[in-house]
């Protein structure tokens, strides 16, 4: 078959193909080739329950209940910098013993390290050599009252020998000063300084270490002792909850180490400047520590009060459910429904109930134990 050929074979089985698809000029209608359109099918809520006896299901009554509003906190403890006291030792040196560590608790006067000092050593030759001198002045100026008694010498070499001896005492005055600064005793020559506790307490920072004879004093301040006997606890407070921190009231604080623990603290600052990025407030408590309980950097809870008692509604505590870290109520739809409904919990109240700060009102009907009829939904 030659290509002539070929194509006019093609061309007719074309031809044939057009005339089937056109019969009585018709054209193919794409939408009746379309698949059908989506159905939806609305079906009841997830927090609608049908059941078949609503009768097991009892009911409670939502009562109201005064009480003053609280605010909860999470909290730090800190050092109350007012009661941090630096250890100085004004004469500088090589450290000889390092005899307290950071974390210990020290007593005031206890000996915390022993530094050998060229200050001291200068200052106890100053000492001497003021002595010497002030006793050489005396000496010259008994001889020379003898003179003047005998009529020896004029008044003015009397004066000149008092005006010497009163200069060399003066001299000697301020060597001791200058050895008491440094922390030595002038009746025991030593260029070892024993730097001791100023108070007692905590140490809670430490710049020199225990490598004895190889370092010197790194910092003027070589240790912090702090009074943990009052504690600051510092409070993140939103924007929107500072009116109930007031400045001068009290506060509650439960330590997270100590469940069953309960302090008293008094609001004694509110920062002036809001977190930025947090629109939080720095609310600061002094809270009395006197068994060292409270150690710093711990988390604690702290609750605020409000002025006024504000009415709430209070249910069972079988009532609420808590489920996905929520808490939920629910309440009667008809006569085999029921709705689950969230809600904001507050406080336990006694005997047996909770607070319902959102959500319910008095009046309101729930069922009295919410967890039963949540696992009856579930089956």
């Amino acid at each position: 078959m030659n290509r002539s050929m070929l194509l006019g074979a093609v061309c007719l089985a074309a031809a044939a193909c057009l005339a089937g698809c056109g019969a009585k000029g018709e054209t193919a209608d794409p939408k009746a080739e379309a698949p059908p359109p989506a159905q939806v099918v609305q079906e009841g809520g997830s927090d609608i329950v049908k059941v078949d006896k609503p009768g097991q299901f009892s009911l409670a009554t939502a009562t109201e209940y005064a009480a003053v509003p609280e605010l909860r906190a999470t909290g730090a403890v800190a050092v109350d910098v007012s009661r941090n006291v630096p250890v100085v030792s004004l004469a500088s040196g090589r450290i000889l013993e390092v005899h307290a560590r950071l974390g210990d608790s020290v007593t005031k006067g206890q000996l915390l390290m022993r530094v050998q000092s060229n200050d001291l050593a200068q200052a106890f030759s100053d000492y001497r050599q003021a002595g010497a001198d002030e006793t050489l002045t005396r000496a010259q100026l008994d001889r020379a009252k003898l003179l003047y008694d005998k009529g020896a010498i004029a008044q003015k070499d009397v004066e000149i020998a008092e005006d010497a001896n009163a200069k060399a005492k003066i001299a000697v005055l301020t060597a001791q000063e200058h050895l008491r600064v440094l922390g030595a005793d002038k009746d025991r020559p030593s260029s070892i300084v024993d730097v001791t506790a100023p108070i007692s307490g905590v140490i809670t920072d430490q710049q020199v270490t225990a490598a004895a004879g190889t370092q010197g004093l790194a910092s003027p301040s070589a240790f912090t002792i702090s009074d943990l006997s009052q504690v600051w606890i510092l409070c993140d407070v939103y924007e929107n909850d500072l009116h109930f921190v007031r400045t001068g009231e009290t506060a509650e604080v439960h330590p997270n180490a100590y469940p069953s623990m309960v302090l008293r603290g008094r609001i004694d600052n509110i920062g002036p400047i809001l977190d930025p990025n947090l629109r939080t407030a720095k609310v600061r408590l002094q809270v009395a520590n006197p068994s060292h309980a409270l150690r710093v950097g711990m988390f604690v809870t702290a609750t605020f009060r409000g002025e006024k008692k504000a009415a709430h509604a209070v249910v069972p505590a079988s009532a609420v459910l808590h489920l996905h870290d929520r808490d939920w109520v629910y309440m009667p739809v008809n006569g085999t429904e029921f709705r689950r409904v969230p809600v904001v919990g507050g406080n336990m109240v006694p005997p047996g109930l909770q607070e319902i700060v959102s959500g319910l009102l008095p009046g309101d009907k729930v069922v009295a134990n919410a967890l039963v009829l949540q696992n009856t939904s579930e089956q």
